[in-house]
């Protein structure tokens, strides 16, 4: 905060006490804003936050005697009072310039300009970083149709939320966490680098969370943040795979401090079908078919995932294991339309001959006189 800071503002009025109040009369008086207005409880209150900044910036001051009396000889003599080095009152000069240029002074305007600059420059705010919340994992299971169509799944979640006993304070019931003396509340400090900014890293006093807790809460322990479980719709998209992880964006952890939520990410596992199986958007089926419809032709139904039927001609001939493209009925693609029902032919073997049919066959075999099927493959073998 700069000199021009500390003439405007009251700090006594701030935290509602006198000139003359005593540090534990201080300390209470800011306790009780503290909680009354703290962003944890008020979550989006920008006035609220505003008055939770201001109290913590007067105890800041008003706390420490030695801020406290130069703020007061400030405000009392309207400005700066130079003296001589050494002298009893006001702020030794040189130590402004000191901490102007970077360098340490031992009090006095020093830690006026502490709140505006610290050694590397950096400002200095009272204002805790936003923390995005953690991602979380799930898993579901679906039956094939359902990933073909698509779904909506319940699913349990186990993820990390604001505590409910201390409300994300990390503090116990009836207290408030403190200002952390050495970021100012900041979540941050400025190491020492080349050139005109330090590099900034978070508190080592406070683990980066402005804030330190006196008396931790029983339930968190003074994190913050405990598990909690909640029960949540999920919408699995229509073509999904088996294994596939499908990422549902803000539904994971809640953010710290008004940072964003994390990301939930579902892993789907798909039951396989008893029938129908999957080649990319396609959708396949073997359908079995006679010996006399393989060789004559024929019309044929064949099933759709959907329940119905779709007709399917046969031309006489046809090889066992040929497939046929059955257009637009597979799965619903992501940048719209549908794949296609790829179906294969089996060619099924009667087990068992009747005497008539038996003679029939080897009447056919006379009658179309085949050459040997296999007198090929023994050339084939021997080659090197």
């Amino acid at each position: 905060m700069s000199t021009k800071d500390w003439l405007e503002k009251d700090y006594y009025k701030v935290l509602g006490v006198s000139k003359n109040a005593k540090p534990e009369q201080i300390k209470k008086a800011f306790r009780r804003i503290a909680r009354e207005n703290h962003p944890d409880q008020h979550p989006g209150d920008k006035k609220a936050e505003e008055r939770f900044k201001e109290a913590s910036e007067a105890h800041d001051v008003l706390a420490d005697p030695a801020k406290r009396k130069e703020y007061d000889e400030l405000r009392a003599g309207g400005g700066f009072h130079f003296t001589r080095p050494g002298g009893t009152g006001g702020t030794n000069v040189n130590d402004v310039f000191r901490n102007m240029t970077g360098g340490v002074g031992d009090g006095g305007l020093g830690d006026l300009f502490g709140g505006l600059f610290n050694a590397g420059g950096a400002r200095r705010t009272n204002v805790r970083h936003a923390r995005r919340g953690a991602d979380v994992e799930g898993e579901v299971s679906i039956s094939f149709g359902e990933s073909v169509k698509g779904t909506t799944v319940g699913m349990q979640m186990v993820s990390d939320e604001a505590c409910p006993s201390c409300r994300g304070t990390g503090a116990k019931s009836g207290t408030v966490p403190r200002v952390c003396p050495n970021c100012q509340g900041s979540g941050v400090q400025t190491g020492s680098a080349q050139g005109v900014f330090g590099l900034t890293e978070p508190c080592p006093t406070c683990s980066g969370r402005g804030m330190i807790v006196d008396d931790p809460c029983t339930n968190c322990h003074g994190s913050g943040r405990a598990k909690s479980q909640r029960t949540m719709q999920v919408r699995i998209p229509a073509g999904v795979t088996d294994g596939q992880r499908i990422r549902v964006k803000g539904k994971g952890s809640k953010g710290e401090h008004g940072g964003e939520p994390g990301d939930l990410y579902v892993q789907v596992h798909v039951a396989a079908h008893p029938l129908f199986g999957r080649s990319g958007d396609n959708l396949t089926v073997t359908v079995p078919v006679t010996y006399a419809e393989a060789a004559l032709g024929a019309e044929i139904e064949v099933p759709t995932l959907e329940g119905g039927s779709v007709r399917l001609r046969v031309p006489a001939g046809t090889p066992n294991g040929r497939t046929f493209r059955v257009r637009g009925k597979g799965i619903s693609k992501a940048r719209g339309g549908h794949g296609d029902l790829l179906v294969s032919v089996g060619v099924q073997v009667p087990p068992h001959l009747s005497d008539a049919a038996r003679a029939a066959l080897e009447d056919y075999v006379k009658a179309v006189n085949e050459p040997d099927p296999r007198a090929h493959l023994a050339a084939k073998a021997a080659m090197r």
